[in-house]
């Protein structure tokens, strides 16, 4: 006997190979997450109780992107066919894996970062007074969970019968459920905006005019969020002049406000510390200082520093994607496209330049376009198997294409994952967490967070770590339901999948909700957003819709992407209100209102010209969807259908009077009439006052009697 199971043991695979690989694959899982810190955090200088569970918030559900495919080869396997099971671990290995990545994620996702987040966005200075602050936000948070959890309780005592494993049953369950709803609707206008992204970005000219578009925008966040800081720093000047009263108590709390501003460099000005009217008012200090003003103040003053650099960042990078997108067009015509001198402040790749002018301009112009719509329509054929095999895989899971997908082996009516299988899978969960993940940069109702580069806020910095954490264990469950009875064979199933299943509702919700998945994925293919937010006043403060085809089609004077393309102009060319004058714009606006907007009225056959720009301005190229002869042309040629409105109509008008015949009995009486001094056009008074003979004929070639003029115009501009 003893020789029989040496040649057994002997003939039995081991696990030492996948065991490596498994450790060489979470090493390089951890090396991303570091990198991805690096990105938006100052390593250095941000401190361990953010960067430590920060980083388990994010490599543990990057773990759940290798541990999945592992499980399924590991457990769907009938024979020891080495090659058709692929990476493998034994079944204790993956039950302990799975308990301890679960219960960390679900702990940093419900207590750790929640906790830590508010107590970094208190504005307290003593620890115990910012955890206290931190238990207090979190008090009515906390109320809904455990009253949501005694109300599963009840259900299950009702559908199950005893309370032996329903405890923990009802708090996973539960858990996984408000998981799956945020994960579905994120998921699902992702796997739209994902690939339209990329299908609209392959047309460079559509790409320069959507930058354009979104440029008034984003310069008008950026300024308000100037002001806003502004206004806070004048309450810190205002408070650092009490030297009496109770703000004696709290001057070295003042003085860390007031090196936490800018005031040498933007001192308040009197007129608006001493203004009368409400709002002057409202600016008033208390008459006394308190400890739970001074945490306000100090709250309010640092998220507002870290909007005005989350905007800025983004009017930066906005500017910098205008200015390559233009080179590229403009690089047409020579056929070489050089982007200038790299920054010295740029990364590696932006320094690192072995590519030649016109091997650049192959890359972007060619290449790239080539590239964003093969991708663009690779994801969108996925977003379309994903969205089916959601909407079968309760009735139908055969007819699941994820399925057949993954599982390339069957022996009867079982089925095995190879490596090939895994590699797909993994690809699978990475694209819909990916859909997920990028839909919550683009909803707009969580309280102004942002990820900055480099100057991520802590508290936004936990905030998007929690929800990476909260939608990962319901993605990764979610995914292996696509593959049909195999999942059911799994220790992740045998660890959560079985809770969930305990009761009827759960099993149902966890086999129909997911179905669901088509109202936001409609929203977003269709617009619905957009249109849904202007019907009940919201507009745009939900969540970005780009679904828009035509971008010029809006109303005039309400951010066109033409108000933009100025706006860029003017920054680049140094002419811009953010560089001359956006002081005196806040000040206006503090003390009446917004200013108003500026009406570009283009020329006729020439560039756009706002009233406020500078006369030697030079505008960019013109961005119309002309492709390569729109780069090659000169940019003072304008389309027909860049027209303005009030230009179109002018020569609407002057066009028909032009092709009417004037009969010749009206011509002679005509000849006897002078034309009235109004009529003159600001020529010489024997132009203005000399017969009708003396004046050109009606034609396209006359010069002075454009309709515009008799308004007052000047050079094609309308007065008003």
């Amino acid at each position: 006997m003893t020789m029989i199971d040496s040649a057994v043991a002997a003939s039995s695979p081991s696990p030492v190979p996948s065991e490596i690989f498994s450790l060489v694959a979470l090493l390089a899982i951890s090396v991303v997450v570091v990198l991805i810190l690096r990105y938006y955090l100052p390593l250095r200088t941000t401190p361990a109780f953010l960067l430590v569970p920060v980083f388990f918030a994010l490599w543990l559900p990057a773990s759940m992107v290798l541990l999945v495919p592992i499980d399924l080869a590991s457990s769907a396997m009938v024979d020891d066919d080495v090659a058709a099971r692929g990476i493998w671990l034994e079944p204790r290995a993956l039950r302990v894996s799975w308990r301890i990545t679960y219960w960390l994620t679900f702990s940093l996702t419900w207590f750790i970062l929640p906790i830590l987040a508010e107590y970094s966005d208190s504005g307290y200075r003593e620890p115990k007074d910012k955890l206290m602050d931190s238990l207090r936000a979190n008090a009515q948070y906390y109320a809904i969970v455990f009253g949501s959890g005694a109300l599963g309780l009840v259900y299950v005592l009702i559908s199950y019968g005893h309370f032996s494993e329903s405890l923990k049953s009802t708090v996973m369950a539960l858990a996984y459920c408000w998981g799956l709803v945020l994960a579905i609707y994120l998921m699902g206008h992702g796997l739209v905006a994902i690939p339209r992204r990329l299908l609209r970005n392959a047309n460079i000219s559509g790409r320069l005019r959507r930058i354009q578009s979104q440029a008034p925008r984003v310069y008008e966040q950026m300024e308000d969020a100037e002001m806003n800081l502004e206004d806070l720093e004048m309450h810190v000047s205002e408070l650092s002049r009490r030297k009496v009263g109770s703000a004696k108590d709290y001057q070295d709390w003042i003085e860390e406000l007031v090196d936490m501003t800018n005031l040498p460099e933007s001192q308040p000005r009197a007129g608006l510390l001493r203004g009368s009217g409400d709002e002057a008012r409202a600016r008033a200090l208390p008459t006394v200082i308190t400890e739970k003003y001074m945490a306000d103040l100090t709250r309010r003053l640092v998220r507002a520093k870290h909007a005005r650099s989350r905007y800025l960042n983004e009017w930066n990078l906005l500017l910098r994607d205008a200015v390559k997108t233009q080179a590229i067009l403009d690089s047409a015509a020579s056929k070489k496209l050089d982007f200038g001198a790299h920054s010295p402040h740029g990364g590696f790749w932006d320094r690192f330049c072995i590519l030649t002018p016109h091997t650049r301009f192959l890359l972007h112009y060619h290449v790239v376009p080539s590239l964003r719509l093969a991708l663009g329509t690779l994801l969108a054929a996925a977003s379309v198997c994903i969205v089916w095999s959601e909407m079968v895989k309760g009735l139908l899971p055969s007819l699941s294409v994820i399925r057949y997908s993954v599982v390339h082996h069957w022996v009867g009516e079982n089925g095995q994952v190879g490596f090939a299988g895994q590699v797909i899978a993994a690809l699978w969960m990475v694209y819909m967490c990916a859909a997920a993940l990028t839909s919550i940069t683009e909803v707009k109702v969580w309280r102004g967070r942002a990820l900055v580069r480099r100057n991520t806020a802590h508290e936004s910095a936990f905030w998007y770590a929690s929800q990476v954490a909260r939608l990962s264990v319901p993605l990764s469950y979610n995914f292996m339901t696509f593959l049909g009875g195999i999942y059911r064979d799994t220790a992740f199933y045998a660890f959560l999948g079985s809770l969930i299943n305990m009761t009827p509702l759960g099993k149902w919700f966890d086999y129909l909700f997911p179905a669901v998945i088509l109202l936001p994925v409609l929203a977003a293919l269709f617009g619905l957003y957009g249109k849904v937010g202007r019907v009940f006043g919201f507009g745009a403060d939900v969540i970005d819709d780009d679904a828009d085809g035509d971008l010029g089609a809006s109303a005039y004077g309400t951010g066109t992407w033409r108000e933009g393309r100025d706006l860029i102009e003017r920054e680049l060319n140094g002419t811009s209100a953010a560089v001359r004058g956006r002081r005196a714009e806040a000040a206006a606006r503090i003390a009446g209102g917004r200013s108003a907007p500026i009406l570009s009225v283009p020329r006729r056959g020439g560039p756009v010209t706002p009233f406020a720009a500078s006369p030697n301005t030079r505008p960019l190229a013109n961005t119309s969807a002309r492709g390569t002869a729109a780069a090659a042309t000169s940019s003072s040629s304008t389309e027909p259908e860049d027209e303005n409105f009030f230009e179109a109509l002018g020569h609407r008008f002057k066009n028909t009077i032009d092709t009417i015949d004037t009969p010749k009995w009206m011509q002679d009486i005509g000849q006897g009439i002078k034309k009235p001094k109004w009529m003159a056009g600001g020529g010489s008074d024997d132009g203005a006052g000399g017969s009708g003979s003396s004046r050109p004929p009606l034609g396209p070639g006359r010069g002075n009697s454009d309709v515009r003029r008799w308004f007052g115009g000047n050079e094609g501009r309308i007065r008003l």
